[in-house]
């Protein structure tokens, strides 16, 4: 079993388990410490009114890193009950409570369907890969995500060649990549909501 870390904020330097599941790829630390760089820079008002989505939470690391560094509410989501039940226990052991970390077992798909339009700032979208996730996940994303929010991916092909390809739905035309880099085989990408 190894272990990831929560890089800043309130629970700085809490390690995060990370069981041997076939799938489970954690967002290693430097990654994820660009990635918060990133959002640093972009969120003028800070976190403490943003609602976060991480949509395949698996271990849960982007978000418990967002609720960390003081987003009002964040909400992980997996099917697996292993990683449910791990991400349940780490949010009881930091007394992250369920007003400000709520986790649930449950489909990501499912419950992006169910959300609200413009009604998130910030979603996490790290779906297992060659399972055709991403673009339904991303469709999803472009109508649950408010004007100006962002939305997070990793995917096996860098997200603007995979959003430029021919036969994309004009609905994902609201999501302009901002920033992206290549880890390892993993290419992540961050992108902004232009919805008008």
């Amino acid at each position: 079993m190894g272990q990831v870390r929560i890089i800043s904020g309130q629970w700085r330097r809490r390690r995060i388990s990370v069981a041997d599941r076939p799938g489970l790829r954690p967002t290693p630390d430097r990654v994820r410490e660009t990635l918060f760089n990133w959002l640093e820079h972009l969120q003028d008002e800070g976190w403490a009114d943003l609602r976060v989505l991480d949509a395949f939470a698996g271990t849960g690391a982007l978000g418990f890193e967002a609720a960390s560094r003081g987003a009002l509410q964040v909400t992980l989501i997996d099917r697996d009950r292993e990683a449910f039940l791990g991400m349940q226990a780490l949010a009881r052991d930091l007394g992250a409570g369920p007003q400000r970390v709520t986790v649930l077992q449950a489909d990501g798909i499912a419950f992006l369907e169910r959300c609200p339009e413009s009604s998130l700032d910030l979603i996490f979208l790290d779906p297992p890969f060659r399972q055709g996730l991403l673009e339904q996940a991303l469709l999803l994303s472009a109508r649950a995500v408010r004007p100006g929010g962002l939305v997070y991916v990793e995917s096996e092909q860098a997200i603007e060649e995979w959003l430029s390809q021919a036969g994309r739905p004009a609905a994902l035309q609201s999501l302009t990549p901002i920033r992206s880099l290549k880890a390892g085989q993993v290419m992540v990408g961050l992108l902004s909501s232009q919805k008008i």
